[in-house]
């Protein structure tokens, strides 16, 4: 079961279903997905890509979560996910995706900021990955901010992306920012 986050300004909560519509919305937005390869353009094939992230399976405490206002509004800002990378490898990989309107708020960061608490404090998980598209500067700064350090550059579904990690080791040193 995947717990509820809350912050300062956000509400955090595992995505269903009922959230495919918001979803499909914000990726209608070519500046929200163009450094994300994904079934787009295809509305049959992305609603089922998104249907299928929902739905995993994920192992226990992994999975999506919705991003939403604290303030009473509750809309939807996006989401952040904590899976296995690509939904299939062994590595778990983190990530953000926000509407192009809530960008350069801190929204990525302080969202995705608990998912690597819980992953390291709750789940005891030895490494969080992160592969970013060497254009997107935006997420590349997030991952920066969570403490993630890049490592290198892989070949991600045929494209270079920059790796970062986090160890459960760094995460407990007094340099991670994230880790009180």
């Amino acid at each position: 079961m995947q717990p509820i986050f809350e912050t300062s300004r956000l509400l955090l909560r595992p995505r269903k279903l009922t959230d495919t519509d918001a979803c499909l919305a914000m990726d209608g937005d070519p500046e929200v997905t163009r450094f994300v390869s994904g079934p787009w353009s295809d509305p049959i094939a992305h609603r089922a890509f998104i249907e299928a992230r929902t739905l995993g399976p994920y192992p226990p405490g992994l999975g999506y979560w919705i991003v939403c206002r604290r303030d009473g509004a509750r809309s939807f800002l996006g989401w952040v996910l904590l899976i296995p990378a690509d939904g299939t490898r062994p590595e778990i990989e983190i990530g953000w995706r926000l509407r192009q309107a809530e960008w350069r708020q801190g929204f990525a960061t302080e969202a995705a900021a608990p998912l690597l608490r819980h992953a390291f404090l709750a789940l005891m998980l030895p490494e969080v990955i992160a592969e970013i598209d060497p254009r997107n500067l935006g997420s590349q700064r997030v991952a920066e901010k969570l403490g993630l350090r890049r490592i290198g550059v892989v070949s991600h579904e045929g494209k270079p992306a920059l790796r970062y990690s986090l160890t459960l080791g760094e995460f407990g040193a007094a340099s991670s920012p994230i880790c009180a």
